[in-house]
């Protein structure tokens, strides 16, 4: 990618240099910062060589007040752009923390999970060295050449050597870029390996616990977490050697300098106030490429970070924006739809062509791995279809931005997953609470009364992931959410698989209800009430469509091909016999 691409194509890049007013004032506060940087040293020339030589008392006086004056310019210019840089940070989370959530959400979502939470811990490192002590050495380091100069006035013996000690201090830069990359991206790596493997195992504390498990997962975890600290290790060592370099040239340059100097002073060709201010003009003409070689780690790791956010913000561009009024009817098809996991080659379904009208209730069965669930994350847009179309309402899929579809849409996974907060929260989607479509929902969903058992109700907290709650109660809650805010389209996979004969009453009540309002309803389940509902029926195995049609028709060759009894003029199955003990 040439660089004239690289900047017009990049997000973050487009972010910072929408900043560069802020970056031009904290430019010129340090320049200012650096031209009062020369004051201490005009302050000794003037001592040594014009009051020391002339006693006069008046004279320190009014050169003391006036270096007093300029340090409490210089004390301004470094608080003045230290703010800045704190409010600059602020604005760039402004600028990208929503695009960076965004976007981390959808590799999250598309890539089957991974850590969303890398691409926040990515910006705050961008914006940590963007906005840190350690970028003032970029902004300092323009004006080494300047006292160099300054030395060369003095000088050219003690600029000469100024010039030498800086190359070397520079070749220290370079040495710890060049040896550094490559370990501090092993060790992100590593220690990002280290915590995944953690974080997943902690989030299924009870079993682990309850089944002895903790034993044997243990030594996996401390592999990895070897690996993280041998890495560890090796990159602190690196950077403490080239630290202990730096700083043993640092206190040589300091010696020699002086050294050069009293040479100097004793061939009569510079004053003794000039050979102190040398010196001190030489130790802050190179401290920025001493601060730089400090800084270099965590430059690199900014400059991985920021590398990684662009990839980010690449591959997860912002979402099309439809318009707000645009109402969903619910009528869906799939036309030769070929779809499969996030990071798996070989499609899960193939061939699948299925139309669910407005006001239908499609019933989806097939034996476990068919892709049953595989299909209701295709039609929420979940997991994108790699081949076919999927349209709702005649569009694609890809036309309409989640700000729209998303309210108008209900999804049950399989696996339900609520948040912290409140049942009125969870219910509402987090969204602004409706109490009056929070319990019309619950109410569709038989939840209501048992809400009201609750000793706060429907503002009762339901703790991480719904941890105080029955699984039960965390499917109904749910599917309620699910309901809210009266969806046009409903995709349920296995809404029943926790209820109780109550719990499924009231399912089967509000499905009633959803098919008389002209709701589109997808549900896939292992249980045979809800046939009693269905308008068709679609049978998938190993990923493809064996039977679809008419739901007493596929009834009916189900039954055939496994020489079953009839089904009821209800259209359930028969209910299964109990299993001898």
């Amino acid at each position: 990618m040439s660089i004239s691409g690289f900047f017009s194509r990049s997000e973050i890049t487009q972010a910072l240099r929408s900043l560069r007013r802020e970056w031009a004032v904290i430019a010129i506060f340090s320049m200012v910062a650096n031209l009062l940087m020369l004051a201490p040293t005009l302050y000794m020339l003037q001592i040594y060589d014009r009051v020391l030589v002339s006693r006069n008392e008046l004279t320190l006086l009014v050169v003391s007040l006036i270096i007093l004056f300029l340090f409490a310019a210089l004390a301004f210019a470094e608080w003045a752009r230290s703010r800045l840089l704190v409010r600059t940070g602020v604005r760039l989370d402004r600028l990208l923390g929503e695009r960076v959530f965004s976007a981390g959400f959808s590799r999250g979502v598309r890539e089957g999970g991974g850590n969303p939470g890398q691409s926040f811990t990515d910006l705050t490192e961008v914006r940590q060295f963007l906005t840190g002590p350690s970028i003032f050495a970029f902004f300092d380091l323009p004006w080494t050449p300047i006292y160099i100069g300054v030395l060369f006035m003095l000088h050219p013996l003690l600029g000469a050597v100024a010039v030498v000690f800086a190359l070397i201090q520079a070749a220290l830069a370079w040495l710890g870029h060049q040896r550094t990359v490559i370990p501090s991206d092993s060790l992100a790596k590593a220690q990002g390996r280290s915590h995944a493997y953690l974080n997943g195992k902690l989030r299924n504390a009870e079993a682990i616990e309850a089944m002895g498990m903790l034993q044997h997962l243990h030594p996996r975890w401390a592999l990895l977490q070897a690996r993280y600290a041998e890495l560890h290790a090796a990159a602190q060592g690196l950077t403490h050697r080239v630290t202990a370099w730096s700083k043993s040239v640092r206190y040589a340059q300091q010696s020699l300098s002086l050294a050069v100097g009293a040479l100097l002073v004793i061939d009569g060709q510079l004053s003794a106030g000039a050979m102190i201010a040398a010196n001190v003009l030489m130790t802050r003409a190179l401290a920025p490429i001493d601060q730089l070689v400090s800084a270099w780690r965590g430059f690199v790791g900014a400059r991985s970070a920021f590398l990684r956010l662009e990839q980010l913000l690449e591959e997860h561009p912002p979402l099309p924006v439809a318009s707000p009024a645009r109402r969903l009817r619910g009528d869906v098809w799939l036309r030769d739809v070929h779809a499969t996991a996030p990071g798996r080659a070989a499609p899960i379904l193939q061939h699948m062509d299925l139309h669910a009208p407005p006001g239908s209730l499609t019933v989806v069965l097939g034996p476990s791995g068919s892709g049953k669930s595989t299909l209701a994350r295709v039609l929420v847009g979940v997991w994108p279809v790699s081949r076919g179309e999927l349209l709702l309402d005649g569009q694609p899929l890809t036309a309409w931005s989640h700000e729209t579809l998303g309210p108008q849409v209900g999804y049950l996974p399989q696996d339900t997953v609520l948040f912290s907060g409140t049942i009125a929260e969870n219910i509402a989607r987090f969204a602004a609470v409706d109490s009056a479509k929070v319990i019309a929902a619950a109410q569709c969903a038989g939840l209501h009364e048992m809400v009201l058992r609750f000793p706060k109700g429907y503002d009762t907290p339901i703790g991480e992931a719904g941890r105080l709650l029955s699984g039960g109660q965390r499917q109904r809650i749910g599917l309620a959410r699910a309901l809210y805010g009266d969806p046009a389209l409903l995709v349920l996979d296995e809404p029943n698989a926790h209820l109780d004969d109550v719990g499924e009453a009231a399912l089967l009540g509000a499905m009633r209800q959803l098919k008389e309002r002209g709701k589109t309803m997808v549900m896939v389940t292992h249980r045979a009430g809800v046939l009693a509902l269905a308008d068709q029926v679609v049978v998938l195995r190993e990923g493809q469509i064996q039977l679809q049609g008419p739901r007493d028709e596929v009834l009916a060759q189900l039954q055939a091909a496994h020489h079953t009894p009839s089904p009821s003029p209800a259209g359930s199955l028969p209910a299964p016999q109990p299993q001898p003990a």
